[in-house]
Formats: C-alpha cells, sequence, structure tokens
C-alpha cells in the first residue's frame, strides 16, 4: 500500500469514527490537530466530557485489537499534544482520553465497518 493510500485510508477511517461520535450526540471541536508534539485524530465534547479520540483502522483483530496499538510512548505524546491544547483552548468539561477501534477487512470497499468505542482508556 502506497502512503497516499494509507493516507486515505486513514482519513476514510477518522471520518467515519467523526460521523460516529455526532450520531452518539458528541460536537466535533477539531479534526488532525497538530502541533510539535503530534496530532490528536478527533477532539469532541458531549456536556460532560471533553474527549481526546485516537482512531485506529485495521483489517482484523488477527493481531491484536487496534487498541493495543496505543502503546505508553503513543499514549504519552497524546497526553502532552492534549496539555498544549487545553493551554490555548480552555474547558470546564472533564478531559478524557477515548479510543475509537475500526475493523474494515476489505478497506475502502468494507459496506459496514465495525467500530468499537472505548471510554477514558487511559
Amino acid at each position: 500500500m502506497s502512503g497516499q493510500d494509507s493516507r486515505l485510508l486513514g482519513r476514510w477511517g477518522e471520518d467515519l469514527a467523526a460521523e460516529y461520535l455526532r450520531g452518539k450526540g458528541f460536537t466535533l471541536v477539531a479534526a488532525n490537530w497538530h502541533c510539535r508534539f503530534g496530532e490528536i485524530d478527533l477532539i469532541a465534547e458531549d456536556g460532560a466530557y471533553f474527549c481526546f479520540v485516537e482512531v485506529k483502522l485495521r483489517k482484523s483483530a488477527a493481531y491484536g485489537t487496534a487498541a493495543a496499538f496505543v502503546d505508553r510512548r503513543k499514549q504519552e505524546k497524546l497526553r502532552t499534544a492534549a496539555e498544549l491544547y487545553l493551554c490555548g483552548h480552555p474547558t470546564a468539561l472533564q478531559p478524557r482520553f477515548d479510543v475509537i477501534e475500526i475493523y474494515a477487512p476489505q478497506g475502502l470497499r468494507t459496506a459496514r465497518p465495525q467500530i468499537v468505542h472505548l471510554e477514558n482508556v487511559f
């Protein structure tokens, strides 16, 4: 898979996750927010929580769940990026870190990808 194909697939997964969150009543605050420490895929709120969401797309869970790929190093990068985001965008809502796993066996051709929303993962 080329780098461009991989980016297209990743963007597709993030779009699916954003639609899923909207369907659950979340308001999308930002997507693909970048800073010098990394990127936060989605930032959303639901009235009680301010969620920093990492989206992981895989064909299957044969080699472990998608969330298992959010290792300690990635968690630290996300925490640092989230702290920087909150410095510039204060909120009264409780922050939390979520992971959305998307399983799409046929990639972009998957008719019904499986979406698993894991709340307050780390």
